[in-house]
């Protein structure tokens, strides 16, 4: 009778590891999209900057795949402003999506209306002077009062589809500097625009005009 139940021991045991492996394999193929992502942002290399927040890349990666699947995005850069941050902090993030690389990381500041230090209020109105959330294609530059801008187009009804009209538009201006903050202990703003510093707006126009995608997001 030890035989017996050595034997059906034994059989029982390496049929349940026979079940175990292609489970095991086939749990491993199926990720779910935010897996996936999370591995996506843990392969991006920061450099000198550091990263966006996971959980806002997530929600920003997930607008970007919709947008690039739609054939909207025909410049693989993904850029993330994070107005949960501080005016005093580098809260715009430009990163090349094709060599997983954060390319630029900078200063940005938000519509007048939105806040002083920190931008709590958004809004697609005209005249409301304040900053818009969500995705953006960018499109084409002008020589605007302030230089080379960046026009935007909003893709979210309601909520951003307004900013070609408001003329939101992506420029850079001198109060968007370490040595406003210094002395004002905020960066300054304007009507709407997420505008950087003059020195770089040249450099961050030029990676991201002809439809990149832009998410501007607040926690």
């Amino acid at each position: 009778s030890n035989k017996i139940t050595s034997k059906s021991l034994y059989k029982s045991t390496s049929s349940k590891t026979e079940v175990a492996k292609p489970k095991k394999i086939a749990e491993n193929k199926v990720l779910s999209f935010e897996e996936k992502t999370e591995l996506l942002y843990n392969e991006i290399e920061a450099g000198q900057y550091t990263l966006p927040n996971m959980e806002t890349f997530i929600k920003a990666y997930e607008g970007y795949s919709a947008l690039e699947n739609q054939g909207k995005v025909k410049n693989n850069i993904l850029t993330i402003v994070d107005f949960s941050f501080s005016s005093t902090k580098e809260r715009m993030w430009v990163i090349d999506m094709e060599n997983k690389k954060v390319v630029l990381q900078t200063l940005v500041s938000h519509g007048m209306n939105s806040g002083t230090e920190y931008a709590k209020s958004f809004s697609n109105q005209n005249e409301s002077f304040k900053s818009s959330l969500g995705f953006f294609i960018t499109g084409e530059t002008y020589n605007g009062k302030h230089g080379i801008s960046l026009k935007l187009d909003g893709q979210e009804y309601g909520l951003n589809d307004n900013a070609r009209e408001r003329a939101v538009v992506v420029h850079g201006a001198d109060y968007v500097s370490e040595s406003f903050i210094k002395n004002h202990e905020r960066l300054g703003r304007n009507q709407a625009c997420p505008t950087v510093p003059v020195e770089l707006s040249k450099k961050i126009i030029k990676k991201i005009k002809n439809k990149s995608c832009l998410f501007i997001y607040h926690s």
